[in-house]
């Protein structure tokens, strides 16, 4: 009999997450019916949309406390009795944190694709980051586009689209040394830190004829200030909302939204889960980009199932550049 060690919610979360909302168990998995099939775990996606779902019903229930945490993951096929997923393919899905998961559909990997790349910028990730810029943002040549949470997994992706189709492109980050890895790495025309600088004089000096497309990864008080200086038909593309995630209660809401009115802007939220069929379209896009160096895809690793948690809290706190996995 097949077994799994999983991490499930012991507590919902009031605040930011800690040991105490979380508890680990080994578990024995019942024999397969027809159409499922086993995967072992190698790869854990750490996003913050996890933190949402501990908390509140939102596009998906709530994770139920004693229920495994849900996330994405990726693995090899080691038991099947589909005939879709034999033995020995690679596979990303729905696993949970988990050794073990039994599945009945997922996403096949391709052969030479990494496990990492999978999960990265050919996965959810990029997904996001290519639909906020080409279908929500409608990018442009020539286009201001600001990018919050620039040295996050979407961001950082996100940017770099932009730049790819000629655009101005200035991140926001949370320090100096972030900023430096989004300029002179991912080759951003400024970045700048807002635990450091005037936010709103920064962009001023970036920005000086105003912002076209924001991609707000953050909200908040740098959603609001961005706000205050988008352009005549500016897009805001509403990709996450970070800085609140962690709050028990609402933050206000940004009171430059008003100037959404005289600049007719356009103000949209997405969620990838409606934009599977963009797939296709982001992986060509993005695969010879990656390829003659155009688009860098970094990746934060830290080792063991154990560390899931941990990983989770660090989105909160800054403590990653680029995307967060989990290598079992």
């Amino acid at each position: 009999m097949a077994t799994t060690t999983r991490i499930t919610l012991a507590r919902t979360p009031d605040g930011p997450v800690g040991e105490a909302n979380f508890a680990t168990e080994e578990v024995d998995l019942p024999p397969l019916a027809d159409g499922e099939f086993l995967v072992a775990v190698r790869w854990l996606s750490i996003d913050p949309t996890i933190r949402g779902w501990m908390a509140y019903d939102t596009y998906l229930p709530k994770i139920a406390e004693g229920d495994v945490i849900r996330s994405l993951g990726a693995g090899e096929v080691v038991e099947s009795r589909n005939e879709k997923y034999p033995v020995g393919t690679r596979v990303s899905g729905v696993t949970g944190w988990q050794t073990a998961a039994v599945l009945t559909s997922a996403f096949r990997i391709p052969d030479g694709v990494p496990y990492e790349q999978a999960l990265s910028v050919f996965g959810m990730t990029g997904l996001t980051a290519f639909v906020g810029i080409e279908d929500i943002g409608r990018v442009q040549p020539g286009d201001t586009v600001v990018v919050s949470g620039a040295a996050g997994a979407v961001g950082s992706i996100a940017g770099q689209l932009a730049k790819a189709r000629g655009c101005h492109v200035v991140g926001i980050a949370g320090s100096a040394e972030k900023c430096r890895w989004v300029t002179e790495d991912l080759g951003f025309d400024a970045c700048i830190d807002y635990r450091a600088d005037d936010v709103a004089r920064a962009l001023r000096r970036e920005c000086p004829q105003g912002v076209d497309v924001y991609f707000d990864n953050v909200g908040g008080e740098i959603l609001n200030t961005v706000l205050g200086q988008i352009r005549d038909r500016a897009r805001v593309v509403m990709c996450g909302a970070i800085s609140g995630y962690d709050s028990a209660d609402l933050p206000p809401g940004p009171a430059n939204l008003v100037n959404v009115i005289p600049r007719r802007a356009t103000v949209q939220g997405f969620i990838v889960l409606d934009h599977y069929d963009r797939a296709g379209a982001a992986i060509a896009t993005m695969a010879p980009l990656l390829a003659d160096g155009q688009l860098v895809s970094q990746v934060f690793i830290v080792d063991g199932l154990a560390a899931a948690p941990e990983a989770l809290a660090g989105l909160f706190t800054g403590a990653n550049t680029g995307k967060t996995l989990v290598r079992l």
